[in-house]
Order: C-alpha cells, then structure tokens, then sequence
C-alpha cells in the first residue's frame, strides 16, 4: 500500500510489505566489543526496552545465551555448524508449539504472538557474528554460519510434506509463507500477523470440503539483501512441485484481506529493516526471459466469495505500469496493458510484492502454471487497541492477530476446495 512517509502517527501502523514510496535511510554498523564483525542495523534494535521485555514476558530471552554457551564448547566449524543448526530448528520448533498451544508457556504474552521468534533469532545472529571461536574462522565461513542458523529458525529447512506424487487424491499439501515485523523504526512494538499465521499453521491439518490439507509454512526476513541472493528460490523451490496449492502472505491494507491478482517485476525501494533501499527491476536468474508481470493461479473468485471471517476479502486487479512507449507510471484498475512495464502491483512495490512475483515466476519456469493453484494474500494491518502507544499487548490487539490467523486457515481451505471442484 503507498503511504507517504509524512503519514501522522497514529496511522503508521498501515504501513505493510506492500508500502513502497519512502526514500532508504542509512545507518553505519556498529560493531561487538573485541571484534571487528559489524552488527547490523536490525540487531542494534535488540537492546531497546520492548524487545527485552517482549523476550522476557515470553521466555525466549534465554535462546541467545544457550546458543553462546553451545558454541563456547565448538572445537571445529563442523561442530559449530551442527550447533546453529541444532538450536536455529529447535528456536523455530519451539515457536510453533508455543503458537499451537503445546507445552508450558513461560511469561504472560499470548501464545500467538509472533515477535518473540523474530527477537529471539536476531540475538542469536548477533551471537554468531561477534563470536571468537579458537580457530580460525574466514568470514564466508562465519556467513555460512550465519546462513544457516537464520534458514533452520525461520523453518525454511524443516519444511516435510506427506510422501508421494501430486495426483490430487490424499492429504493435499499447502505451503505457506509469512514475514518478520518491519517498520520497526516507526513502532518497534510491530507484531506481523503473517509470521503469526505461519507459526499457527505449521505442520497442521485442516480440514476442506475436498478432504484433509496438510499446511507447511517458512518465515521470511524483510531484507532486499536476502531476496537479491535468491532466498525465496532455494527455499520454495525443491517444495513447489511437491505441494498441491502454495499462498505467499503479507500484512497490506487496515481492515481487508486482498488476493492479489497480478504481481510486477519492479522494486519500489521502501526501507528494510536494515534501513536499505533497492530500486529496479527484480534480478532474477536468466533475466533474458524474466516476464514483467506474473500471475496468481489461485482461485480468487471462490475465495473471495466465500465466508472465511470478519474481514471482507477483496480480488485486487490493480497495478501501476508504464505503457509501451510510455515514460510515466499510470494506475490500470483492471490489470496490466500489452508490453507493458512494471512499476507496482496492487498491493504496492515492496518485498511483499517480490516473494509473490518471485514464487509465481518460479512456479512457471517449473512448467507448473496450469497446475499448481499459487498466490499472494495480503492480511489487514495488524493494530493494537484505540489509545495503546506505549504498551507491548493489549486485548484488542490479540483478538485481531487471533481473527486474522484464523481467516488465513479458512482462506487455505476455501482454495483448497475450491480448487478440488474445479479439478472435478
């Protein structure tokens, strides 16, 4: 959605993954005491006050410091490696039960709630990246490390499908992506209502009107820097052709779902969560053949009209381009025109945009268009209640994270049946 950065205070929370008009701030790295590792923009934010306390009200705080005493005892990379493996998986694993109610949970902020995974891991980042181990070890090494440890706690890597081919009979396999908070520098409080959703989701059952679906889900950072380097690619790409129906989710609009009909190859440069900007067309492999426009294969007409929950679902056709032989963006309400280029989707420019353009692309380049049902589904803007600016939670505000996670679940399943009748 393109907010203007001079949007007051008190709607800042509708900034989303589809926002995409502000200039990029930069921000100089610091580094850890005793080392010449620079932390990044994003990890600095951990020292503040209600990224401490949300660790602390959720007892994740102790994952950083687990992870540091494990890799205090590592002699060898191998072993350090099996160690950010081992603690990443269980970081993401213990996320997930604590969204789907399973053991105790430690601290008084709900079990839905998605910041304590996002604040947990970049403590654990930061300890790898001022880590001095007692031999030696090259920086692409400690980035290897730190590759690693950031796929297996976003469940990137845990990511198990039932056994056998697609042939539409048996447990349907979904896939669903969600994202980190973001726009921390406006309200560091943000919670994102699709990494909740993934949290909720992972590895359950649901039931559809054409059978049983089993949902598998992956986090996503918002960071230009981890999609220039192809992290959607390695991630979905193994799963896609395993999966029967895959939703790609962000935070979009205040009081709406969108499914988004179209997706452009344009970055629109909104500021990350490292403060970076990037402008441009979308780089992808092989960009000889890279389309300007991509689009869902979900069934967006059964989704829209069924009754998935309290927040009306919308098929946003919109798109902003450059006509052939134009030179100025113009707004097209019913989809893009012949040879023309990209400059925003409906639900903006930003990396919102570009998982779903990238998975769509890929989705096609696999030879998997006509089928494999594949889309994006932009969620309301996740809001605290009237008059909360100071507060990490409120009622208001985990009933809305709670009533959208649910109408994510009975989105999937509505595409999920609507796609098994219309296979029928």
């Amino acid at each position: 959605m393109p907010l203007s950065p001079r949007v007051p205070v008190s709607a800042l929370l509708g900034l989303a993954l589809a926002a995409g008009l502000a200039a990029p701030a930069t921000a100089s790295p610091a580094s850890p005491a005793g080392t010449g590792t620079a932390v990044t923009v994003e990890e600095r934010r951990l020292d503040q006050a209600v990224p401490q306390e949300i660790l602390r009200r959720s007892g994740f705080g102790d994952a950083a410091p687990r992870l540091a005493e494990a890799l205090g005892a590592a002699r060898s990379y191998d072993r350090a490696r099996a160690v950010v493996v081992r603690e990443g998986t269980a970081l993401w694993r213990r996320a997930v039960d604590r969204a789907q109610g399973r053991g105790p949970a430690a601290g008084d902020l709900s079990r839905d709630d998605d910041r304590p995974l996002y604040w947990a891991r970049l403590g654990m980042v930061r300890e790898v990246r001022g880590w001095q181990p007692r031999f030696a070890l090259p920086e692409a090494r400690r980035e290897a490390l730190l590759d690693a440890l950031e796929r297996a706690s976003r469940g990137q890597t845990d990511l198990r499908f039932p056994h056998g081919g697609r042939t539409g009979e048996g447990v349907r396999r979904v896939l669903v992506t969600g994202f980190d908070p973001f726009t921390l520098d406006r309200d560091i409080r943000i919670s994102n209502p699709s990494g909740a959703a993934a949290l909720a989701l992972d590895g359950t059952v649901i039931e559809t009107a054409a059978g049983p679906a089993r949902i598998e889900t992956a986090v996503f950072p918002v960071r230009w820097r981890d999609f220039t380097r192809g992290t959607v690619e390695r991630a979905l790409g193994p799963q896609l052709p395993k999966a029967d129906l895959f939703a790609t989710v962000s935070q979009g609009r205040v009081g709406r779902f969108d499914i988004e009909r179209t997706n452009g190859a344009w970055r629109g440069g909104f500021p990350d969560n490292e403060n970076t900007g990037r402008t441009g067309t979308i780089p992808v492999e092989e960009p000889a053949t890279q389309p300007q426009w991509t689009s869902t294969t979900l069934p967006y007409r059964e989704i829209v009209a069924a009754e998935t929950g309290r927040f009306p679902v919308h098929d946003n056709t919109s798109v902003t381009e450059v006509p052939a032989g134009g030179t100025e963006p113009v707004v097209r309400p019913d989809g893009p025109t012949p040879g023309s280029a990209a400059r925003a989707e409906g639900g903006g420019d930003y990396l919102s945009n570009e998982i779903a353009y990238r998975a769509t692309l890929l989705r096609d380049r696999l030879g998997l268009h006509g089928t494999l049902p594949g889309g994006h589904v932009h969620t309301p803007v996740l809001q605290f209640g009237a008059g909360n600016t100071t507060e990490v939670t409120d009622p208001e505000f985990v009933r809305n994270r709670l009533d959208i996670v649910a109408q994510v679940r009975a989105i999937v399943s509505a595409a999920v049946s609507a796609t098994e009748r219309t296979r029928g």
